[in-house]
Formats: C-alpha cells, sequence, structure tokens
C-alpha cells in the first residue's frame, strides 16, 4: 500500500485515484506538467512543423477542448509579444476585443505615484503645540528646510501672518477627456472633493487630496454659469445659460429644477444668512429674490441699465450687491426690493463682485483692469489695486483672514493681495493660458483652485519650508541674480567672482573690491 501511495505522489489520500486530480492548471504537479498532451508546444520547430500542416494546423491540436483554448489563449500572447510562463495559460487571461488587450484582473496594474496634500497632520500638529501656546506670539519659527515641514501648521493658526497662507506653488492640473472650458468651480462643505461646472453642462468632482478624476455627470443642458451652496451646507444651487436653475444634494442628487427663472443667461447666485432665500442675476437685467423651499420669486430688482454680471448676498442683513455692465455698483433691501445706494467707481464692466466675512467691505472687479474696495458704513470708495494688464474676471477672499484676496484675469494670471497694501504680495504668471473665469479657496484655506478658458482645473498649494521657487509659475518673483541662475541665462565666470580684502572690517568699506 505504501508503494502504491507513493507512486501517486506521496500526498493523496488512501484509496483515491490520483489521475482524477490531474488537471491542466495545476502546475504543483509535476506528473501534469509532464504531460505533453495537457503541455502547450514549446518547441519551435514543431510550431513550424504545424504551420506547414494543411488545413492551418488543425489535426496537429491537443486533444480535449480545455488544452485547445489554452493553446488558443497562448498564440494570442505570442502574438501580443507577452512573455511566456512555464506552465500553461489559464483561460480568459487575456481576452481579445476589437483589437485590443483587455486584462480580466489577474494581473497587477501598475502602480502610480500621486501627491497628496492631506491637511490632517497640520491639525494634529496644531492640537499638540497649542497645549504650550500661550499667546500667538509663542508660535515656533519654522526654519527655511524641508525636513521642518512637519512643524508646518493650518492657515486658521496664522492669523498674525495672512503672507504665509498664500498658495502660489503649483501642485495639479486636471482636465477633462472631453475638452471643455471651466466656468464655476466649488469645493464641496466637506472640502474632500472640487466640483466643477463646465460649458458643456456637466459636473466633473475631481478629489481634493490627490486631485485625480471621480465622476462626471449631465447637470444641464446648456453651459453651467453659477454655482453656490448654502450656509448649512445642505444644498447646492446651479445655474445655466438657458436661465435654468436646479438644487442638488451634496450627494449629487436633483431634488428640484426651475426650467425658466430668468429670460436669459443666469451670472450669478447667492443665498441669504438664513438660507430661506437666494438672489440671481441675469443678462435680462433684473435681480430675483426667490423663496428656496417654495421655489418662487418674492422680489424682483430692477435698476440697472444693462446686463447685471453678479450679485451676492451680504453674509449677516438682507443686503444684495450687484455689478453690471452699466459700470455701477449698487446695494439693494431685499425685502422692500428697493436701491439703497449706488457706488461709481469704475469706467467699464463689472464681473465679480463680492462681501468681506466682516460685513464692512464689499470688493468688485471690472473690464477697467481694477480692483475697488468700498466700506458701506462711510459708502465711500476704501481702496484700489492695480497690477493687472487685462481684464480681472474673478475674486475670492480667504476663508480665515479677512485681508487676504486673491484674483484672477483674462490673460491667465493669478494675483495675491493684502488689504492696506497697494501692490500684490504674490503673482503667478501666466497660471492659464487662457482666461482664468473662477477661482475659489479650500474650506480649510490651504489650497487654491483655478478654472480657466483653457480646459485645465489647476491647483495652488502654500510653499513648504525651504522650498526653492525655481518652478516657472514663481522664478519670477525671486531676486533677479536667482532669476538669471534658474533659467541657466546667466553661468558664473572667475571674471564675476570678487576676492574679499583680508584686511576688511566691519562696518568700514565693501567687502570686495570691484573689478579685483
Amino acid at each position: 500500500m505504501n508503494q502504491q501511495h507513493q507512486q501517486h505522489g506521496g500526498g493523496g489520500r488512501m484509496g483515491h485515484n490520483n489521475q482524477q486530480r490531474h488537471h491542466p492548471y495545476n502546475n504543483n504537479n509535476q506528473n501534469n506538467r509532464n504531460n505533453n498532451n495537457n503541455r502547450i508546444p514549446r518547441n519551435n520547430n514543431n510550431n513550424q512543423q504545424q504551420q506547414q500542416q494543411p488545413n492551418g494546423g488543425e489535426n496537429n491540436a491537443p486533444q480535449g477542448g480545455i488544452a485547445a483554448f489554452a493553446q488558443q489563449q497562448q498564440q494570442a500572447l505570442q502574438q501580443h509579444g507577452v512573455a511566456q510562463d512555464d506552465g500553461p495559460v489559464a483561460p480568459n487571461f487575456i481576452q481579445q476585443q476589437q483589437g485590443k488587450m483587455v486584462y480580466d484582473g489577474k494581473r497587477m496594474r501598475k502602480a502610480i505615484d500621486r501627491k497628496f496634500i492631506d491637511y490632517s497632520p497640520t491639525v494634529i500638529q496644531l492640537t499638540r503645540s497649542r497645549i504650550y501656546e500661550r499667546s500667538k506670539r509663542d508660535l515656533m519659527y519654522i526654519p527655511p528646510h524641508p525636513a521642518y515641514e512637519i512643524n508646518l501648521l493650518p492657515p486658521s493658526a496664522y492669523k498674525q501672518n495672512p503672507t504665509t497662507c498664500i498658495t502660489s506653488n503649483f501642485e495639479h492640473s486636471s482636465t477633462n477627456k472631453e475638452r471643455y472650458a471651466v466656468h464655476v468651480v466649488s469645493w464641496t462643505p466637506d472640502g474632500r472633493r472640487l466640483l466643477t461646472g463646465i460649458s458643456s453642462g456637466q459636473f466633473t468632482l475631481w478629489n481634493g487630496m490627490a486631485f485625480n478624476f471621480e465622476t462626471i455627470q449631465l447637470a444641464h443642458n446648456d453651459p453651467i454659469r453659477a454655482m453656490v451652496w448654502n450656509h448649512n451646507d445642505t444644498f447646492m444651487a446651479s445655474a445655466d445659460n438657458a436661465g435654468a436653475i436646479k438644487y442638488w444634494q451634496p450627494n449629487m442628487n436633483n431634488v428640484l429644477e426651475i426650467k425658466k427663472g430668468h429670460e436669459e443667461c443666469i451670472r450669478d447666485l447667492g443665498f441669504a444668512p438664513s438660507d430661506s432665500k437666494f438672489c440671481s442675476c441675469s443678462d435680462d437685467g433684473t435681480i430675483k429674490v426667490w423663496d428656496f423651499e417654495r421655489a418662487t420669486v418674492e422680489n424682483t430688482l430692477s435698476g440697472h441699465g444693462s446686463d447685471v454680471r453678479c450679485c451676492d448676498w451680504h453674509p449677516r442683513n438682507s443686503l444684495i450687491a450687484s455689478g453690471a455692465k452699466d459700470y455701477l455698483v449698487k446695494l439693494w433691501d431685499a425685502r422692500s426690493a428697493s436701491c439703497v445706494a449706488t457706488l461709481h467707481g469704475h469706467k467699464n464692466t463689472i464681473f465679480n463682485i463680492k462681501w468681506n466675512m466682516n460685513g464692512n467691505w464689499v470688493m468688485s472687479c471690472s473690464k477697467d483692469q481694477l480692483i475697488k474696495l468700498y466700506d458701506i458704513r462711510y459708502l465711500k470708495e476704501f481702496q484700489t489695486f492695480k497690477g493687472h494688464n487685462r481684464e480681472v474676471t474673478c475674486l475670492a477672499w480667504h476663508p480665515f483672514h479677512e485681508n487676504l484676496f486673491a484674483s484672477g484675469s483674462y490673460d491667465g494670471n493669478i494675483m495675491f493681495w493684502m488689504v492696506g497694501n497697494e501692490s500684490p504680495q504674490a503673482k503667478i504668471k501666466e497660471a492659464h493660458s487662457s482666461a482664468v473665469w473662477d477661482i475659489a479657496w479650500h474650506p480649510f484655506g490651504h489650497i487654491l483652485c483655478s478654472g480657466s478658458n483653457d480646459h485645465s482645473t489647476k491647483f495652488w498649494v502654500r510653499n513648504r519650508p525651504g522650498d526653492k521657487m525655481d518652478d516657472k509659475y514663481n522664478v519670477h518673483e525671486l531676486p533677479l541674480p536667482y532669476q538669471m541662475l534658474t533659467q541657466n541665462s546667466h553661468q558664473p565666470s572667475a571674471k564675476d567672482t570678487f576676492t574679499s580684502s583680508s584686511s576688511f572690517l566691519p562696518g568700514l568699506g565693501p567687502k570686495a573690491i570691484p573689478g579685483l
């Protein structure tokens, strides 16, 4: 009995015929691997003889349906240049569909390296350091070296220095397979995804940390022009070129549609502080105040002489600000539907208008390349920002720093400004190759997203400690000598190197004598 047991492999049970367990795909069985009837021929001479046989070599195919199918799969592998294994190829390993190789999931796909921008470590670091913090002046200084990146804190911790939250470092560019202009960008309330509205009427969702594509869905039949979330983060309203308005839940479920909210294209939307009302403006020259639950018009504000391009609701009061093609900024009482004030400051079409979180400032940008800040307590112009060379198309206040904001222009530039300073604090030159239609800060304030007419959506983050800033977007912000070295337009030579004097004393003469 032991001899019989050894003849059958030494691992089977007594009384069981091991030949019944032979299978052409059991690679662990050595007898099966040596079985010529179940093995795919590997000899090149045999393959040539099979090709010379009449009737396409059908008579030389291995007997048995499974083995024949395995040989067909092996021939398909050879035609596509796939490496051969020692044993037979499992069925359904590769299928041919429309001349392409389709893997059925049994082969590991090549891993793709992606950059992740996660704000969790900064929150953990803030929680740890907050135990010993007595005031904002006790914040730890971060040396300019990548090793100290772990000490970086979230933007809300740098209220005494908002410039540390300028997001001028390029991180990623995302583009749909179907290339359309990106009109609107908006972060979901939790900040995990970015939602973009494009000219084809579709919503595209991008991952908020890896910036990869997640899903796309048809939302409107016309180009999307506006998207805004309510303050409770429970609903989003969107509008399109045809004048339609739709309500959306956070899971992108469409719950209601107003097919004809305006007669012409809707340009902007804004929610009231209570979320029970919202406003919309259109190219038909009107601003409408809507009841959100009933989806009915409560008031119609008329007074602009032409298309109304933007509107925004006050963060605490029933006050609506609007800008139009008649170069005017108007303030409206939403309850009485009357114009409270008219601000004359711009000399061309106003593209965007935004209230500050403090409720005292309202900012507008125009085709005259200017950004103007008004203080509604005095109904006067507070400051003018000059720096763009083309039309300023969009604005966005930082979610934590009331003095910091960003702007985008028609020539593709993005600039960062501080209230009180006339010149920009940072500039991203040629951030896009075409007009920047919209920009939006991450709810956490560490990422800025921009959507452009060049069909791309780009993500901008804060510079890390020790960042060289030698990329094409930031090199122009460096001092001139560093720009020349970075662009390889100037190589230092012996003639350019100055030798310092050995008798140099601090405060007495220069370190180096020019020309020596």
